[in-house]
C-alpha cells in the first residue's frame, strides 16, 4: 500500500539495504524504517477486536454499535494526538512509561508500565484465542488450545531472531488486512449501493432502521459495548513504543501518527456501518468473524474461506505485536529495578528476549485457559485487557497536560505537534475513559469479572511499588549505618 508519497516505499528499501542499523543508548537497534512504521501504525489499528469482536457486539446492540466506534473513535483520536505531541517533545522506546516518570512521577511509570503489561497479556491471550476459533472452521476436530499454541510458538520465535525480522512480518500482515479491509469497503458500498442480496435478504440503508430500530436493545446496551470498541482501538499507541527503535522519528512518526487517525473513521467506523447495512443485524454472533459471515453468505466458493485466512491473519499480527511491545516496556521497569531482573536481558541481536519471554509465559497460560473454557476465553480476556488500554490512554493524556503546563511555565519547549483543544479535549478524553470503566459495573458476564477484578490489579501494583521503593531506600542508606555492618 503506497500512502504517504514517492518515498513510501523505495527511500525505506533503499536505506534498509545499505546503511547497517545504528544503536542508541539504550541498546536498541534503528532498524524500523519509515515504510515499516507506516504499517505498524496501521497494524495496529486494524486488530481482532473489529475482526472478530464486532460480531458479538452487533448481535447485541444491533446497528447503534456504529456510534459507540464513533465515540471511542473521537477518544482514539485525541489519545493519539497527545502521544505524538509527547513523542516529539522525547522520541523514546520506553514510550509513556517514560513519559510517565517525567511528567507525573516514578511511581505512574511503573504503574502505567505494569497496566500495560496487563493489556498486552490479556491481548494476547484474546488473540491466541481468535486464532483456535478461525482455524476451527477448517479442522474442527483439533482441539483450540493446539492451534493457539502453534501460532504462539511462531511468533515466539520470529520476535528472538530480530526487530528487522519483526518489522517485515509485521509490515506484511499489516498489508494483508489493509488490502482486505479495502477491498470490503469497495465491495461493501457497492452491493448496498446496488440493493444485492447478501444470503437472502437485500443490503441497504433499511437494515439500520428495521429489525426492531437503530437500538434494538436500547441505549444501554449500546453504552455497554463502549469496553469491547475501546479494546478494539487497543494497539494503536504501538506506533510510540516504535519509536525508539526508528531512523528519524521526528519525520516519520508524525505522518504515520496522522495516519492512523483517518484510519480509525474509516476503516472502523465505516466497516461496522457496512456491517449493519449488509445483514440485518440478527445475522451476526460471537462464534464468527462479521467478515466472514457477510462474504460466505455472498454465494462464491470458498471466498468465504479467503476471508477466515484474512483475519486469521490479523490476529497473529496483534499478537505478533504484543510480544514486541511489551519486551521492550518490561526491559524499561527491569532497567530500574521494578521488573524481574531477567525481563531485562538483552540478546546479542540486541532483541529484549527475557521480556518477550517473560510475557510468553502468560500467553501460555491463555493456551490453557483456551483448554478450560474455550467459549468464554475471548471475552474474559479482551475485558481485562480494556483495563490495561484505559490506563494506558490515561497516561498519555496526563502527561501531555503535564508536558504542555511544563511549557507555559517556560521549563521545556513545547513541541508545534499538539494535542488540539487542549486542556479542554484532555480533560473530556480522561471523562470518557472513567465513564468506560464505571459502566463496566454494570455489565454482565466478562466485563463485570474485568471490573471487580481492577481493585485487586491495582493492590498488587501497589504493593510490587512498594516493595521497589522498600528496596531502593536500603540500598541508599550507608553501608556504616547498617546494623548488619558493624
Amino acid at each position: 500500500m503506497r500512502t504517504e508519497g514517492p518515498d513510501f516505499v523505495d527511500a525505506s528499501l533503499s536505506t534498509e539495504r545499505t546503511t547497517p542499523p545504528a544503536v542508541d543508548a539504550e541498546g536498541y537497534t534503528k532498524a524500523l524504517g519509515n515504510r515499516q512504521v507506516q504499517m505498524i501504525a496501521i497494524g495496529g489499528a486494524i486488530g481482532v477486536g473489529l475482526f472478530l469482536g464486532a460480531g458479538g457486539k452487533l448481535a447485541t446492540a444491533g446497528p447503534s454499535l456504529v456510534l459507540s466506534y464513533a465515540l471511542c473513535g473521537l477518544a482514539a483520536f485525541f489519545v493519539m494526538r497527545a502521544l505524538g505531541e509527547l513523542v516529539l517533545h522525547r522520541p523514546t522506546a520506553g514510550s509513556f512509561v517514560s513519559y510517565a516518570r517525567e511528567f507525573i512521577g516514578p511511581w505512574a511509570g511503573f504503574a502505567s508500565g505494569w497496566m500495560y503489561w496487563v493489556n498486552w497479556a490479556m491481548t494476547g491471550v484474546a488473540e491466541i484465542t481468535a486464532v483456535g476459533i478461525y482455524v476451527h472452521r477448517w479442522l474442527p476436530t483439533v482441539p483450540q488450545w493446539l492451534t493457539a499454541l502453534a501460532a504462539l510458538g511462531v511468533l515466539l520465535a520470529v520476535n528472538l531472531l530480530s526487530v528487522r525480522l519483526f518489522g517485515e512480518l509485521e509490515f506484511w500482515f499489516s498489508v494483508v488486512k489493509v488490502l482486505a479491509i479495502v477491498v470490503f469497503l469497495f465491495v461493501g458500498v457497492a452491493m448496498v449501493l446496488a440493493g444485492a442480496h447478501v444470503g437472502g435478504s437485500a443490503a441497504g440503508v433499511a437494515n439500520l432502521t428495521g429489525h426492531a430500530g437503530f437500538f434494538p436493545h436500547g441505549v444501554g446496551v449500546t453504552l455497554m459495548a463502549l469496553q469491547a470498541v475501546v479494546f478494539a482501538y487497543s494497539a494503536i499507541e504501538l506506533v510510540g513504543i516504535a519509536a525508539g527503535e526508528t531512523r528519524d522519528a521526528r519525520k516519520v512518526l508524525p505522518r504515520a501518527i496522522n495516519g492512523v487517525v483517518w484510519r480509525i473513521a474509516i476503516f472502523y467506523v465505516g466497516s461496522v456501518l457496512l456491517l449493519a447495512m449488509l445483514l440485518p443485524w440478527t445475522a451476526y454472533s460471537d462464534t464468527e468473524s462479521p467478515f466472514v459471515t457477510v462474504f460466505s453468505r455472498l454465494g462464491i466458493p470458498a471466498v468465504g474461506d479467503v476471508m477466515n485466512a484474512i483475519v486469521l491473519t490479523a490476529a497473529l499480527s496483534s499478537c505478533n505485536s504484543g510480544l514486541y511491545s511489551t519486551g521492550r516496556v518490561l526491559r524499561a521497569l527491569a532497567d530500574r529495578g521494578e521488573a524481574p531482573a531477567f525481563a531485562g536481558r538483552m540478546s546479542g541481536r540486541h532483541v529484549p528476549y527475557g521480556g518477550i519471554l517473560f510475557t510468553s509465559g502468560v500467553y501460555v497460560l491463555g493456551v490453557v485457559l483456551n483448554g478450560v473454557v474455550p467459549h468464554d476465553a475471548f471475552d474474559i480476556a479482551t475485558s481485562i485487557a480494556s483495563l490495561g488500554v484505559v490506563a494506558t490512554w490515561a497516561t498519555l493524556v496526563v502527561c501531555q497536560m503535564r508536558l504542555r503546563g511544563a511549557a507555559l511555565r517556560g521549563e521545556v519547549v513545547r513541541p508545534s505537534y499538539r494535542m488540539p483543544g487542549a486542556p479542554y479535549t484532555a480533560w473530556a478524553t480522561l471523562g470518557f475513559l472513567v465513564l468506560v470503566v464505571v459502566l463496566m459495573a454494570f455489565a454482565g458476564g466478562a466485563d463485570r469479572i474485568a471490573f471487580y477484578s481492577l481493585p485487586a490489579i491495582v493492590a498488587v501494583i501497589a504493593l510490587g511499588w512498594r516493595a521497589v521503593s522498600a528496596r531502593r531506600a536500603a540500598r541508599a542508606v550507608p553501608a556504616a549505618a547498617d546494623p548488619a555492618t558493624e
